[in-house]
């Protein structure tokens, strides 16, 4: 009797460590009407227990790392704007192990990374140890890169590359003529300084931070580092910037557009810095400049967004591509200098508390198998008063269906 009994007990402790094994963490956020509700870790038994799973998910990929962006922590404190309804688990970029697919894309240990089709945004994202998506929003990870490196590229990068790529379809080849990136301190614009430098162009970055910063922005190559553009009316200025990369929604985007050269063009994202712009139309009637809207989304049978199988398979073939290119410019060092600071899982809130972010790179964490990178750089020490304006301002214009 006492050995069926003891049987018994090393039976139910083998279904617990089982059980435990099987269990993983993730993030969920819940708010209403943009004031935070709660935020804990929680444990789930089945990536279907999520609170916000993608119906069509074919793929549930063990996340090994995501990174923290701007929206990542917006939704983290309870700001509205990017979401479509809470509870959720945030995180818009992931990159992981497949550990399941029932789409022949993808075999169970496949290396893969996701970024934009609104995961953590409309439907549970990489902030989690599981994540469950659909397959043709994957993309293989890079050969030359490891899967951390791949999000410390993350969505910043993958937009930077993607602001590069549509300016050399619009024409914009190396030459004595310099590129300006305005809001270069951020993620997306240190990348951006980065990926142009080692393409072979004379790039100028642009910051409000530029004395502090220079040596940063040298070390990814940066030709010459100035201060923010100061606002000019004038119309039509002298020719300066081949091209413009506008990465945070610079208030001086519209002397930038009255510099650029003949025919030159400004590719433009975000709005941190500015909703609005004020610039005049000669330039682009007498010069025939080009402002190209760039966004990284990039959708998949994503509700809200074209539904024509055609338009999905232009779009996925665009994100292969660009990680591609990425795949090809071995970033290795660049990322070694923007990648600050690795972080465990439990310490995601204090990043995500905007006053206390610090550094001048991108910060790296980790949980065992999840890991975040920091890529706000241009947040970096701001006022509280001022972040909490700017989170009030950009939520109202983030607006989602």
């Amino acid at each position: 009797m006492l050995s069926l009994a003891r049987s018994a007990r090393q039976r139910h402790a083998q279904r617990v460590a089982y059980r435990a094994q099987r269990s993983f963490r993730a993030w969920v956020v819940d708010a209403d009407k943009g004031k935070l509700k709660s935020r804990e870790v929680k444990h789930f038994e089945h990536v279907r227990e999520l609170p916000q799973p993608d119906p069509d998910a074919t793929v549930t990929v063990d996340v090994k790392y995501s990174d923290l962006n701007y929206k990542d922590a917006m939704i983290f404190q309870g700001q509205h704007g990017v979401v479509r309804r809470f509870p959720l688990v945030p995180g818009i970029d992931c990159a992981g192990l497949v550990a399941s697919s029932t789409s022949e894309l993808w075999q169970r240990g496949d290396a893969v990374v996701l970024t934009g089709n609104k995961i953590g945004q409309h439907s549970d994202g990489g902030y989690s140890e599981q994540c469950r998506v659909q397959a043709e929003w994957l993309a293989p990870k890079p050969e030359s890169l490891t899967l951390e490196e791949s999000m410390i590229i993350g969505t910043a990068g993958f937009t930077a590359m993607q602001m590069v790529l549509e300016l050399q379809d619009a024409g914009l080849q190396p030459g004595p003529a310099p590129v300006l990136v305005l809001g270069a301190a951020g993620g997306a614009g240190s990348m951006a300084v980065a990926i142009l430098a080692q393409l072979g162009y004379k790039v100028v970055a642009s910051s409000r931070r530029a004395e502090s910063l220079s040596s940063y922005f040298q070390e990814l190559g940066a030709f010459d580092v100035i201060g923010a553009l100061e606002r000019n009316p004038k119309p039509l200025q002298d020719q300066r910037w081949s091209a413009v990369l506008d990465c945070a929604g610079s208030p001086s985007l519209g002397t930038a557009l009255a510099q650029l050269q003949y025919q030159g063009a400004c590719a433009c994202i975000g709005v941190a810095g500015a909703q609005h712009v004020e610039a005049s139309l000669y330039p682009f009637v007498l010069r025939g400049i080009r402002l190209i809207g760039v966004d990284a989304t990039l959708p998949w049978n994503v509700p809200g967004y074209p539904g024509d199988v055609a338009t999905w398979r232009r779009d996925r073939e665009k994100r292969l591509e660009i990680w591609r290119r990425l795949d090809e410019l071995k970033l290795h060092q660049a990322l070694r200098t923007m990648h600050e600071a690795t972080i465990p899982l439990e310490e995601l809130p204090q990043w995500c508390e905007m006053p206390g972010m610090k550094g001048t790179g991108i910060h790296v964490w980790y949980c065992n198998v999840l890991c975040v990178v920091y890529s706000m750089l241009f947040l970096a020490n701001a006022p509280r008063i001022y972040l909490e304006w700017l989170l009030q301002e950009t939520s109202a214009c983030w607006i989602e269906d």
